[in-house]
């Protein structure tokens, strides 16, 4: 069976219609009733007018709007200030101006020390300029000439601003020419850095927004197990006395990273960062990174390896050629009365990202890399999965996603190339439109299901082409019927006990709220929670949301050494006549410097029955994230090995070397031999 792309954005329409509404904002980013929509006039690009926004020094440049003025070192291509609504400049004046507003870049050679590149441009032009609309360039160039000096790459930073808007666009394109020598590149990001006695309130999300402490509160502070986090001993504000910063606390899925940033009191202004399009993040829709934190810092981030480990940086051979567009993002600046102004420029700032996810992909950057609606292609169908009764079911909600050729799973290292991932619905169906053309495999993943799906054949995206699958079936891996299963089968511990954090260590933002896993410390409460004795789980009996401790640590003995920790599973079994061997199906939601060892029925084997080796350099549990790399064992057990009645699965993490080796548990199941 197949269907038309038409057919499909019926299915599919319930999910646009939701993002259809006006906004309430008028052409001075100010908030307002009644709700207006505006709608930006399109840029001619017959029109070659010299607009009246660009004026330029010798060591600046400025573009205004007659709302916004920006003012960019000449020709590092810096944001040195960002004046409106009266404030001269938003950003840090303390700084000095090559630490206010910037791109920057951690690489290495491999092998070799790394090093941060603040990609300042060597040259500057105006790309196109119109009576609407200006963007200029900033570009770098690199000579083999500079060796170690600079990194081997080409380097076009691209601003563009608009009238009628209330803030400016930011993208650049990435460039490799073939023969350029080998390089390691581990994080690109935007860094925007504003007035610390202006900027006091922060908002991330609906349920994680409210004022927060300054850099001088961090600093007057007492450094923690590492200098991210930061104990607040005197504050200016006596409230946040006693509590705990650290920047990966505020940390978002990309899926959700959409929009965040600060906000003035008086007067009453906001500054935002608005990411319309995941298509140039690395990793995949689950990867975490920075968003805001206190500085008051406000982040793009486009590759790091947070939350991942070195594997999911970008590494290139001697003269391999690439190329990619990040961005373009846009910096959003609104205002609003000084009644209410937290919540009234949160919401418009919401407003305005759904604007910007309406006109994705624009249609008026100048750079021929980065491709317009009309020059992508989609592709659309329904994704069932064959359940533990060998039915098939809707895939509900399942993540469906483009990524570059690979094995299954594989998208979530997968760093050098764009990918594009959408939610299906409810019968599982799903459409990815406005997809740059080239060669993708299509991957899934299933809530309440484990493994990866790959559909079997590469999927061509041509411009302006559909692509319509029939039906395609998802059969996770299973072997036997389920005797018993722990947790959640989500790519994520936040099922199991996470406890309270030690009341000397708490971050109030997180007391009573869905995210406590965010909390810093808890690594540490294994011990107290398990002080005589490691974690023993009797299945029937114990409740894994109680029971079952979120993270496999290690236990802390004192005068910073660790030892390993073996947690035990406990359960009945009726063996029957069915001679067939066992599965355990072991389902990890993070892994840092870990080795899981998996011993049945004796827990002094040696060597163990299983073991997963050393893996993991994710760091999700000193970063505050419910989970890393995704990782899944099926680990054969001999029918030998277990026996009727009572047997015990013994877990054990033997690396120790520090408190935050260990591993993070997605799921757990047991699985008798297979039936015929």
């Amino acid at each position: 069976m197949s269907f038309n792309l038409k057919q499909w954005s019926w299915v599919l329409g319930s999910f646009a219609m939701l993002a259809l509404f006006s906004l309430s904002r008028d052409d001075h980013g100010s908030v307002r009733t009644p709700p207006v929509r505006r709608e930006l006039r399109s840029v001619s690009r017959r029109d070659n007018t010299y607009n009246q926004m660009l004026s330029k020094t010798d060591n600046q440049v400025v573009l205004n709007n007659g709302l916004v003025q920006l003012t960019f070192s000449y020709p590092g291509g810096d944001v040195i200030g960002i004046k409106y609504k009266g404030i001269d400049n938003l950003l840090d004046i303390k700084n000095q101006p090559s630490n206010r507003g910037y791109w920057d870049l951690v690489w290495n050679k491999r092998g070799e020390k790394g090093g941060v590149d603040k990609l300042q441009g060597t040259r500057f032009k105006v790309v196109r300029t119109t009576s609407d609309q200006i963007e200029i360039s900033f570009t770098k160039t690199y000579s083999h000439s500079l060796g170690n000096a600079s990194v081997p790459l080409n380097v076009d930073k691209r601003y563009i601003m608009q009238r009628g808007r209330s803030g400016f666009y930011a993208y650049a394109i990435f460039e490799r020419l073939k023969g350029m020598p080998e390089v390691d590149m581990d994080q690109i990001r935007i860094v925007y850095k504003l007035q610390q006695d202006k900027f006091r309130y922060m908002a991330i999300s609906d349920d994680r927004k409210r004022v927060m402490p300054t850099a001088d509160d961090r600093a007057n502070g007492l450094p923690l197990a590492y200098p991210e986090a930061v104990l607040l001993t005197n504050p200016s504000n006596p409230d946040f006395r006693g509590e705990v910063d650290d920047k990966y606390q505020y940390s978002s899925e990309d899926k959700d990273n959409k929009v965040h940033g600060w906000i003035c009191k008086d007067p009453a202004v906001g500054f935002w960062i608005i990411t319309p399009s995941d298509e140039f993040r690395t990793a995949g829709p689950f990867k975490q990174d920075l968003t805001s934190h206190v500085g008051p810092t406000a982040l793009s981030m486009f590759v790091s390896t947070h939350y991942a480990g070195k594997e999911v940086g970008m590494t290139f051979r001697d003269g391999e050629a690439w190329k990619k567009v990040f961005g373009p993002v846009f910096i959003h600046l609104n205002s609003a009365p000084s009644s209410n102004e937290y919540l009234t420029l949160w919401e418009n700032a919401k407003e305005q990202l759904v604007e910007e996810m309406q006109r994705w992909p624009y249609n008026f950057t100048q750079s021929k890399d980065f491709l317009s609606s009309d020059q992508r292609g989609s592709v659309a169908g329904q994704l069932l999965v064959r359940d533990r009764n060998k039915r098939l079911i809707w895939a509900s909600s399942a993540y469906v996603g483009l990524a570059a050729p690979g094995n299954a799973g594989s998208w979530q290292k997968e760093s050098k190339g764009y990918q594009f991932w959408t939610q299906a619905n409810k019968q599982g169906y799903f459409l990815i439109k406005d997809v740059r053309p080239g060669n993708y495999s299509l991957y899934a993943t299933v809530p309440g299901f484990i493994g990866d799906y790959k559909y079997e054949a590469n999927i061509i995206i041509q411009p302006g082409k559909e692509i319509n699958l029939a039906d395609l079936t998802y059969e996770p891996p299973r072997n036997g019927p389920t005797l018993w299963e722990i947790g959640i089968p989500d790519r994520s511990a936040a099922e199991f006990n996470v406890p309270d954090p030690s009341p000397t260590l708490m971050n109030q933002l997180y007391t009573n709220h869905t995210d406590k896993f965010r909390q810093y410390g808890l690594w540490e409460r294994y011990s107290d929670l398990y002080p005589n004795h490691d974690l023993i789980y009797t299945v029937g009996t114990d409740n894994y949301p109680d029971d079952w401790f979120f993270a496999h640590v290690t236990r802390n003995t004192g005068n910073q050494t660790y030892e390993p920790t073996t947690w035990q599973i406990r359960f009945q079994l009726n063996k029957g006549a069915n001679p067939g061997n066992y599965t355990l199906q072991l389902a990890l939601a993070s892994a840092t410097n870990a080795e899981v060892q998996v011993r049945v029925n004796d827990w002094s084997a040696n060597p163990p029955h299983f073991t997963t080796g050393l893996i993991g350099k994710d760091n999700a549990i000193a970063r505050h994230g419910i989970h890393g790399l995704y990782w899944l064992f099926s680990v054969g057990l001999r029918n030998d090995r277990l026996q009727e009645g009572n047997n015990t699965i013994y877990l054990t993490q033997s690396r120790h070397k520090t408190t935050f080796d260990g591993i993070m548990y997605d799921y757990l199941r047991l699985e008798g031999p297979p039936q015929e």
